[in-house]
């Protein structure tokens, strides 16, 4: 009997999304291109369960019923090209290929056209949760062919993770949507991981808070509906882990120099391509950047000094201000992100449903959180909502914040600890609800200099002045006129 399912590729992820997809009751077939692999796998992982394994591709079709249901879990880029193509030759007209890697849009959107027009049919799986996301229900954003979508429905509302509104996944669009859409998701990852470090760096390092204190604050911020998530709780547990050799708290004998796969850079890149400002993102993805200075930070330390002054304020009092701050700044991170959902769904013709992308993220992924579910809310509402920012619950709860998120910011600059995210969520707040902003002056400049015109706000058209010849009269002259 042929199994119902294929898996492709056997690293963390493959191996996890196959073993949930045979819990679930569909029985597969998978590959790997290394039979060590594949070996270890069935003795360890698979054992007396409804798996085949195929130690060639042809036999890996062979295997699989029709139209054939691929998951691709290779490496993102080169790879899913090159695995595409050796499957091509083997399918049949209608069988469905599933790139469930972190794969760039753009790519997916490529070979979602060229597999049509071949005749096949292609979904780019946005797939969020990690190892245990992958076993244990993860948040999936399939995008691409609908057809093959309503066809791997069953399956993957199966797997995915379960909330009280129904399972973790839904068809985003056609094309590069769903991967898309997992590249948005990582890039509010980004900036939540970043806001989140920047409060524990003012815990420990203004209030002197030790481990334990650090725990406690963060397991407390997780009970409250703002900021329980799955971020907190588990930076909540890191504090409770101790080094075995030093017997010091693990986190603080940890490299302060974080890695990046890409996925945030991706988001700025077309953030930047299509106009839209997400300053918090952005400064996540630099904050990453400038922890892997560490050698020249390291140095610049022993000859550049910052401020001396030490926090001398209500340290009891002052740990629900960072608690205020870091909600108003990602509530400023989730609104740069949804403002880019909105406007790429524009663009792309993604005809995005931003509730469901709200609710699809409430269970399974990594930015899964409470606070979900009043953005879900909010789009369900109103669905041409222009910013979050402007929701009635969102807007009046940074007015009622707004002051401890100032003070926070304030007091870092003042003891020198830097809260790029922080600042950047501000100004951001800042720029969105100002109705005049410094940029005439910018455009002044540039009419100056090159000659690229303004608009005026009392007058309609386009107007270019000779401003050398204007700047050469009298100071007194110009004004009088």
């Amino acid at each position: 009997m042929a199994q119902s399912f294929g898996v492709i590729g056997l690293a963390v992820m493959g191996e996890n999304l196959a073993l949930n997809v045979e819990r679930n009751g569909f029985p597969i077939a998978v590959y790997n291109r290394s039979r060590e692999k594949t070996d270890t796998f069935m003795a360890t992982r698979a054992t007396g369960k409804n798996v085949v394994a195929a130690y060639t591709l042809e036999e890996f079709v062979a295997a699989l019923e029709r139209p054939r249901k691929i998951l691709i879990m290779v490496k993102a880029g080169a790879p899913v090209d090159a695995t595409i193509q050796q499957l091509k030759p083997l399918l049949d007209e209608g069988d469905i290929l599933i790139d469930g890697g972190n794969s760039l849009f753009k790519d997916t959107a490529r070979r979602a056209e060229e597999l049509e027009s071949a005749k096949f049919t292609f979904i780019g799986m946005g797939v969020s949760g990690g190892e245990e996301g992958a076993l244990n229900g993860p948040s999936l954003m399939p995008g691409g062919t609908k057809q093959a979508y309503d066809f791997l429905e069953p399956i993957l509302t199966k797997i995915a993770a379960q909330v009280d509104d129904g399972p973790c996944v839904t068809y985003i669009g056609p094309g590069g949507a769903g991967h898309y859409v997992k590249m948005v998701h990582n890039g509010i990852e980004y900036g939540d991981m970043q806001l989140i470090a920047e409060a524990y760096d003012l815990l420990k390092n203004v209030l002197g808070l030790n481990a334990q204190q650090l725990h406690e604050v963060f397991a407390e911020w997780n009970t409250t509906d703002e900021l329980n998530s799955y971020l907190i709780e588990i930076t909540a547990d890191v504090f409770k882990v101790s080094d075995p050799d030093s017997g010091l708290p693990l986190v603080d004998v940890i490299k302060d120099a974080a890695g990046q796969k890409g996925t945030g850079r991706w988001t700025v890149d077309d953030a930047l391509e299509i106009g839209v400002a997400i300053p918090t993102i952005i400064a996540a993805v630099t904050a990453r950047i400038m922890s892997s200075y560490k050698q020249e930070r390291v140095e610049a330390a022993k000859q550049i000094t910052g401020p001396s002054a030490t926090f001398d304020g209500d340290v009891k009092a002052f740990i629900p201000k960072i608690r205020d701050a870091l909600y108003c700044s990602k509530m400023c991170s989730y609104a740069q992100g949804m403002a880019l959902l909105s406007k790429a769904s524009e663009l792309y013709g993604y005809d995005l449903n931003l509730g469901e992308c709200a609710r699809i993220w409430k269970g399974g992924c990594i930015i899964r959180a409470g606070f979900l579910n009043k953005i879900k809310h909010a789009f369900d509402e109103n669905p041409g909502l222009p910013n979050l920012l402007l929701a009635p619950e969102f807007k009046q709860t940074i007015l009622d914040r707004q002051a401890a998120w100032r003070e926070v910011v304030a007091t870092a600059a003042q003891l020198g600890i830097p809260v790029p995210a922080f600042s950047a969520s501000l100004d951001y707040f800042d720029s969105y609800r100002r109705d005049r902003l410094p940029q005439n002056l910018t455009q002044a400049q540039r009419d100056y200099f090159g000659a690229h015109t303004y608009e005026r706000t009392d007058k309609p058209g386009t107007f270019h002045t000779d401003w050398i010849h204007t700047v050469d009269q009298e100071p007194e002259a110009v004004l009088a006129k």
